[in-house]
């Protein structure tokens, strides 16, 4: 047996009602139907997912572990058939964008389409490469962050706006953890965990090595993607550093670092002002909206001085005189 769409739409929902026969009666299935197909993936994965009681279901460990996986994975099949279904609608030419990850992108994409715009994602880790993607015709715009104190490469044929000068960068860890207690962490609260860092991201793991130098902790790091930093998070098995949109789960807590020790920029780039012109508004509104909905950044922001939070579009200087990123001490 292998796993289908369906097979973790189905985990999803047993997790969500909290019952065989709530999810069930929510797919459209009949009850026996679906705790079959549940011992059959529980069979294909090696260990139970739920434990049964008369109270309801609840994921074990590795049901957690399953559900963080799947929960992005069916979220980015719902964006490609949205995005598939209007581009199939529209006929037009494509807006081809590009981007590093970012909450604020399905509100983005959905605004464009919104305005009659089709556009198509393409998503990289690296801003650099993104950038590149944009001077040699393949992308015809990017939203990529810029990592505090190192400096991206950006091409002087593009044109480019700041979405945000600052953004404060937040860290996620498991909601049983003893920090998640404050509403703003320490990094010495967290010397003796594991963290798991992407070093594939351009500047973070200078950055965040950096960070933890002045700060005067050494924690054990591991190296890999932030969808398998999540898994780990919801276990228990790591730490991550982790954007301020990013939303609190039943499993996963979202604090901020004391002092904000780690910031990044947002910028949008492209060949013309007129490209930029088209795609800013619905961005800055997109990420205005992913903003207010994350507690922690919400709080920042109403807290933060005047100035110091700013979501609007500045352009960038042109040349050698582009300000650089503040560097880390």
């Amino acid at each position: 047996m292998e796993l289908e769409v369906r097979h973790l739409r189905a985990l999803c929902a047993i997790a969500d009602t909290g019952s065989l026969h709530r999810a069930a009666r929510h797919l459209g299935v009949a009850q026996p139907s679906l705790s079959t197909q549940l011992r059959r993936i529980e069979q294909e994965l090696g260990g139970p997912l739920f434990l049964r009681a008369h109270t309801g279901c609840r994921p074990t460990p590795l049901g957690r572990l399953v559900l963080s996986r799947a929960r992005p994975l069916l979220g980015e099949m719902h964006l490609l058939v949205v995005e598939a279904r209007a581009a199939a609608a529209a006929g037009g030419a494509e807006l081809r964008v590009g981007s590093t990850a970012s909450k604020a992108l399905a509100g983005w994409l959905r605004r464009l389409r919104a305005h009659g715009q089709n556009p198509t994602l393409h998503m990289n880790v690296s801003a650099n490469a993104l950038l590149r993607m944009v001077v040699d015709g393949q992308l015809d715009v990017a939203f990529v962050h810029e990592v505090e104190g190192c400096p991206l490469r950006i091409p002087p044929e593009l044109r480019l706006r700041v979405l945000v000068e600052r953004e404060p960068q937040c860290v996620s860890l498991p909601v049983d953890h003893p920090a998640a207690a404050k509403p703003e962490v320490d990094l010495s609260d967290l010397a003796g965990d594991r963290w798991m860092i992407d070093p594939t991201v351009d500047g973070e793991w200078d950055a965040v090595q950096r960070m933890f130098r002045a700060a005067d902790v050494s924690p054990h790091v591991l190296h890999g993607d932030y969808h398998t930093a999540d898994a780990l998070v919801a276990t228990g098995e790591v730490v991550t550093v982790c954007q301020p949109t990013r939303t609190p789960r039943p499993d996963m807590a979202v604090r901020r670092l004391k002092g904000d020790p780690l910031g990044v920029r947002l910028l949008v780039a492209a060949r013309t002002e007129t490209a930029l012109a088209g795609v800013y508004p619905a961005l800055e509104e997109a990420y205005g909206e992913v903003a207010r909905q994350a507690p922690a950044y919400r709080d920042w922001l109403d807290r933060a001085p005047h100035g110091t939070a700013r979501l609007g579009a500045r352009p960038v200087p042109d040349g050698p005189h582009r300000p650089p990123s503040p560097a880390l001490p």
